[in-house]
């Protein structure tokens, strides 16, 4: 309503003025009620909100829409969809923005250092108004890779009533008669620079991968996160995976705003959802479509949050019993439209659940557990699932999960890495050593990797970097050079939901504190073996000691500013790189 049209008060029309008569219990019954609540209604009033709006629940919309990635660039529109769901219900929908990096943008850049940062700060924008505001329940909008745990963390620090919803993804362009997506695009840079692809190419493979409004098309990072909250139960089953642009995304969108209303009538809250069992579904869901490494860091931090213990062990138990049974990007050919089109992530659970992978009695948003809401979609019957890219759990792809935690003399806290090609891979080579992402990358773009090396990246940790910089760039740029199966890499950065082959990040402890990663030289012999799960190099334990007697530490990369707030911050990798005091304990 706008200001012009606010109706008069008609006297005698309510023995209580100052009350809006909604529910006593309701946080914002702290702006809203009573004689000395009367400017903070005259601001609301200001804004066009009426009686009926004052009287009900103030359900915060968190916007992070924004013109600096196609992820984003579409979220007004799906948070309009969502207010609309919000107004039907009988909501008062506030809409707030807060920010987001594109990490497809400033990959291979400094810049890469504000994307884990950018989550911390997302969760402390969103819990600050919430607190600040008084909101009864939160819908978050997400669209690039850290927008969704960010979001999430904050609806668990406020444990308000909550829905997740997601921007949806990209279609795939079209390529030399193929599907491409960003993936393509990073990997034809290594490509072009061995010599395989012409600059012509290069520039037609750009111009066509990304056609339009959403997140990267592949299971990578924000896919990966979005399956997963539907897994956790932040959000309804069947919402992750609807394309950013087609009309069912917007449906999605008007049902999430209806069913915020829905989990503040019944006070569901975040800790009611998430359980032990929540977060052993997401991981049993992440290793079986082959998600993002990053899904871990995430994991690992909500986990934190919701005070819910969880191990960076557990990735790999739940790995070893759970297969991977769906073929997506970086490793298959399909992205995450294909999967929409044979019924979405809830097809999968389904399997999982069958299976006994899967916990059907963990709880989600809409009140009822994980096997009544498949009950309660309109699911394809399980022989009609395409069996070119979703295998079944008796006829897998590989007969373990996509995720793998490597331990040993370099990795005592745990590093990760993603399956995407020979499960039973096995190297040995000769270190070569870089202090950066930025040397790495001249070496890799020069010729310089021999079939053989193992390339090593370190100071690149949550602390070291700070910020724990993705590394596509050069992975992309290796494999690109079609060293995929020979050439390993490792360091204690991160990589992107689309790298694929042997590349092992979260090495912890990291070398800014000492870990086993900042003592290795030129030429130490690196062994990589998945079967064994063992991350070591060829040194003794007196010989690492006597590094480490030597090791200094790098004065820190920036002591002002954002950077070094959130760095001096980070805890490890192997606890997900929290910066929450509580979390940290």
């Amino acid at each position: 309503m706008s200001k012009q049209e606010q109706p008069e008060r008609e006297d005698g029309a309510d023995e209580e003025p100052f009350s809006t008569g909604k529910d006593p219990d309701l946080p914002s019954t702290d702006v809203t009620e009573g004689p000395d609540k009367a400017p903070h209604r005259a601001m609301f009033r200001a804004m066009g909100f009426d009686d009926e709006d004052l009287g009900s629940p103030m359900v915060g919309v968190a916007n992070p829409a924004a013109d600096i990635t196609p992820c984003n660039v579409h979220l007004d529109d799906v948070a309009d969809a969502a207010i609309e769901g919000i107004e039907d219900a009988g909501g008062m929908p506030i809409e707030f923005g807060t920010i987001t990096i594109s990490d497809a943008i400033s990959m291979g850049t400094e810049g890469m250092k504000a994307s884990l940062i950018s989550r911390e700060v997302i969760a402390d924008s969103v819990e600050l108004v919430a607190f600040g505001e008084r909101m009864d329940a939160l819908v978050t909008v997400a669209g690039c890779d850290k927008n969704l745990p960010g979001m999430m963390m904050a609806s668990i620090r406020t444990d308000l009533p909550s829905v997740f919803l997601y921007g949806g993804s990209i279609m795939p362009g079209e390529h030399d008669g193929r599907d491409v997506t960003i993936q393509n695009v990073f990997e034809g840079v290594g490509t072009y620079a061995e010599g395989e692809m012409d600059a012509d190419e290069l520039d037609d493979l750009e111009r066509h991968a990304c056609p339009g409004a959403g997140s990267c098309g592949g299971m990578f990072t924000a896919n990966t996160m979005a399956s997963i909250a539907e897994a956790l139960g932040m959000a309804p089953l069947g919402t992750a995976d609807a394309p950013a642009e087609a009309p069912e995304r917007y449906e999605v969108a008007r049902r999430s705003g209806e069913a915020v209303l829905n989990a503040v009538a019944n006070g569901i809250r975040p800790s009611d959802i998430l359980s032990k069992k929540s977060f052993e579904n997401a991981i049993a869901l992440q290793v079986a479509i082959g998600g993002s490494t990053n899904a871990v860091l995430h994991l690992l931090a909500l986990a934190a949050e919701a005070d819910i213990d969880l191990s960076i062990e557990e990735f790999d138990e739940i790995s070893r019993k759970t297969p991977k049974i769906a073929n997506l990007q970086p490793g298959g050919t399909k992205t995450m439209n294909d999967l929409h089109e044979e019924g979405g992530v809830p097809v999968v659970i389904r399997r999982l659940l069958d299976a006994g992978l899967f916990h059907g009695d963990a709880m989600t948003v809409t009140g009822r557990t994980i096997e009544e809401e498949l009950d309660e979609l309109d699911l394809p019957d399980d022989d009609e699932i395409g069996g070119d890219f979703i295998y079944t759990v008796d006829e897998p792809y590989q007969e373990e999960g996509a995720i793998k935690i490597l331990t040993g003399n370099l990795a005592p806290d745990g590093a990760v890495l993603k399956v995407t090609g020979d499960d039973k891979f096995h190297h040995q080579g000769p270190a070569r050593v870089f202090e950066g992402e930025e040397d790495a990358m001249e070496y890799v773009q020069e010729g310089h990797i021999e079939s053989g090396d193992v390339i090593v990246i370190r100071n690149e940790g949550p602390q070291g970097g700070p910020g724990m910089r993705e590394m596509l760039g050069v992975t992309a740029a290796v494999v690109g050079q079609g060293h995929e199966d020979d050439v390993a890499l490792l360091t204690d950065g991160r990589f992107s939901g689309a790298t694929r082959g042997p590349m092992v990040g979260h090495v912890a402890p990291e070398a800014a504190v000492g870990g086993a990663i900042g003592l290795i030289e030129d030429g130490d012999e690196i062994t990589v073996d998945i079967p064994e799960r063992e991350l070591s190099v060829d040194l003794s334990e007196s010989e690492l000691d006597a590094r480490r007697e030597e090791w200094e530490p790098r004065e820190p990369a920036y002591t002002s500013g954002v950077l070094a707030k959130y760095g001096n911050d980070f805890g490890s990798a192997a606890n997900g790189a929290v910066t929450n005091p509580g979390a940290k304990e």
